[in-house]
């Protein structure tokens, strides 16, 4: 098991990113919480098996269509047993 969190910014927030980050999670088997952050970016957490966890950081570098993303942060974090889908 692998865990990743992502900050992704630019013009994330109104285009269904968070809705369509948890579909896709939910369909590959990886845990998810997501949430908009107070400056406009949103943040997200994925853990499960690392190609799939790696596969959804993939899509948030470009995000659903109507998304702009100008920059995205990821950091490996230590796996905690997140389980569910979680939109905030």
């Amino acid at each position: 098991m692998t865990r990743k969190r992502v900050v992704v910014s630019g013009r994330v927030q109104g285009v269904f990113f968070r809705d369509t980050v948890r579909r896709r999670a939910e369909s590959a088997g990886v845990a998810v919480w997501v949430r908009n952050t107070p400056e406009g970016s949103v943040e997200a957490v994925f853990e499960g098996v690392p190609a799939a966890v790696d596969e959804l950081v993939e899509f948030c570098r470009r995000g659903p269509g109507r998304a702009e993303v100008a920059s995205i942060e990821v950091e490996e974090e230590t796996p905690e047993g997140l389980t569910g889908f979680e939109v905030f």
